[in-house]
């Protein structure tokens, strides 16, 4: 039951009684509109979320394949079957699409959309249109792309850096133009989450029963917001270099190319938070369902999103320790990196706590976060080895550095989507998968995974440089293990899209609640009915209120709803009020 917070909250009284939702509903929103219009001219958050998921899909399995013909070039020292241009065009491509089109968009625009606003208790994102069109962004953006590889194609690397990317024979301009459209679709699906988290709560939800997975999509969505629009300035200007020649990265105009990485690493080092912070969220809904327990240090956890959003704008010049900077900025940006750790550090510690003495579930969710945590601590603590200016002398532009990428990234945001999409797959269908073949798949992933990035780490720090086409023969074994390594781990996503996809026509129901949460989104039916919930929810109890019995926990719809039945009065913040109820 909801209490005073603040001495100048003002609470009404609402007459609620209990909320049971149905188990197996006829009418949802998978069944409301068919046909391919209906999708295509949908406003329903819920579809917009899963066209989000069959693109990225889309975009994972592209980017996934090129890694393959990477790491299959590479399995002998000298040329197979791509030549040294093919080669820097095939890992460019890699890069821009697992960035931009997958690691980016992913966590927010499929389960950000899907589950936004189940657990607000609102029957959509403020606004559902804007939230369509940012969608259609989205595939504008990757046309445009799509357009540059099939014209020329691009061999940059993903950050395009300057002189060569103005100079150089590729589409580097289609391309870029793709990445600034696509830089839309993010800030505008991050206005539209702030604003509804706002503006759309249920009576009864206060900033302290905010669930932990939406304080880390408000804390994504500021960084959509303020970073974006710089790596659209970036861009733009890069083209005009192209286009028009007016000199601002080029040095014989009196331009500056580092000038180019300051801007660009200004906006992708607050972008490795916009692909990992969501994940964050996730682990702590998994963390907390599947052990049962109330979430340990809920505000330090929320506000420790916060503080990685603040605190990741501070630490771009760690990128560039060796491109010239003053010694004392050279110190502050190293002093900055290690303290984004912090903050960090406190949601390890704090999702540790909150499984000690619980009882653990490894579930096929739980087994992807417990994966998460493994390998995104090596993937943290190796960033603060990079972070140590001595030590990154050394280990700049070497496999080092990929292996920590794919640690962090991979390991932690991948980890961490594959472990919300397994938690809420059976919530998006009404369908659950084969839980023996997800733990078959974890297994292959886990294994495939560390076969093929840690010989990168012993190979970087013996000094083979990355994106190299050709290598010396000493480190031909460490290539090889990790060229099968990534088709282990190929094989572990192709079982996953498998049983997913069987479930979809094989898979048994699923109830309204097969994990027995106590979020707010598992409180009605799978999959959700056109508008979410039959009734106004009125929240009486927190999201992770697992110290009461299952027989105490109440969510509540207004009497006034459905006549009589009234079980009780409660009080909540007039403020969520309003005339929702």
């Amino acid at each position: 039951m909801a209490t005073s917070e603040a001495s100048n909250t003002t609470y009404k009284k609402i007459q609620v009684r209990r909320y049971k939702p149905d188990e197996n509903p006829e009418k949802h929103y998978l069944n409301e509109e068919k046909g391919l219009w209906a999708w295509l001219t949908t406003v329903d958050h819920k579809k917009i979320g899963l066209m989000y998921l069959a693109s990225i899909a889309l975009f994972f399995l592209v980017g996934g394949i090129l890694a393959l013909v990477l790491r299959t070039e590479l399995w002998t020292p000298a040329r197979n079957f791509l030549d040294a241009d093919m080669y820097n065009q095939v890992f460019t491509l890699h890069g821009a699409i697992m960035i931009f089109f997958f690691l980016v968009p992913s966590v927010p625009t499929v389960l950000g959309n899907f589950v936004l606003p189940l657990q607000l208790g609102a029957k959509d994102v403020a606004f559902p249109r804007l939230n369509l069109a940012s969608f259609y962004i989205y595939v504008i953006g990757a046309l445009f792309t799509l357009t540059a590889i099939l014209t020329g194609g691009v061999d940059t690397g993903w950050t395009f850096y300057t002189p060569y990317s103005a100079t150089t024979s590729g589409n580097v301009l289609l391309m870029t133009l793709g990445i600034f459209i696509l830089g839309f679709s993010s800030i505008l699906t991050g206005v539209n989450f702030i604003v509804t988290i706002h503006k759309m709560r249920s009576p009864g939800i206060t900033w302290a029963k905010l669930p932990l997975n939406l304080w880390a999509l408000y804390a994504t969505s500021i960084i959509q917001i303020l970073a974006t629009p710089v790596l659209a300035i970036t861009l733009l200007l890069l083209a005009m270099e192209r286009a028009l020649g007016i000199g601002i990265f080029d040095p014989n105009m009196g331009g500056d190319p580092v000038l180019y990485q300051h801007f660009f690493w200004f906006y992708s080092h607050p972008a490795v938070y916009i692909m990992i912070v969501p994940g964050f969220g996730i682990v702590s809904e998994v963390i907390s369902t599947f052990s049962k327990k109330i979430i340990f240090g809920y505000w330090a956890i929320a506000l420790s999103s916060l503080a990685i959003a603040f605190i990741g704008f501070l630490v771009w010049g760690h990128h560039m320790f060796t491109a010239g900077q003053s010694s004392l900025a050279n110190m502050v940006f190293s002093f900055l990196t290690f303290m984004v750790g912090i903050p960090t550090g406190i949601k390890i510690f704090n999702w540790l706590a909150t499984m000690y003495k619980g009882s653990i579930d490894l579930k096929a969710p739980m087994l992807y976060i417990m994966i998460f945590l493994f390998l995104f601590t090596i993937g943290g603590f190796t960033g603060i080895m990079l972070g140590a200016l001595s030590v990154d002398i050394h280990l700049h532009d070497t496999y080092y550095v990929v292996a920590h990428f794919h640690y962090v990234m991979v390991g932690g945001m991948v980890m961490a989507f594959l472990g919300g999409i397994h938690y809420w797959w059976p919530k998006m269908f009404g369908k659950m998968y084969s839980e023996i073949w997800a733990r078959i798949a974890a297994g292959f992933i886990f294994i495939g995974f560390n076969m093929t990035f840690l010989p990168q780490f012993i190979m970087g720090s013996q000094g083979m440089p990355r994106r190299y086409f050709n290598y010396i023969e000493q480190f031909q074994p460490f290539h090889q293990t990790s060229t099968i390594g990534a088709y282990i781990m190929g094989v572990g996503f192709l079982i996953i899209a498998f049983y997913l996809i069987h479930s979809l026509f094989k898979g048994k129901r699923a109830g309204s609640n097969p994990w027995g949460s106590r979020a707010l989104e598992w409180q009605t039916a799978s999959p959700p009915p056109l508008h979410n919930f039959e009734h106004v929810p009125v929240i009486i109890n927190g999201p992770y209120d697992y110290h009461k019995p299952m027989s105490e926990f109440q969510l509540g719809v207004a009497s006034s709803h459905n006549g009589h039945h009234a079980e009780e009065t409660v009080n909540v913040p007039e403020s969520s009020v309003q005339d929702k109820v």
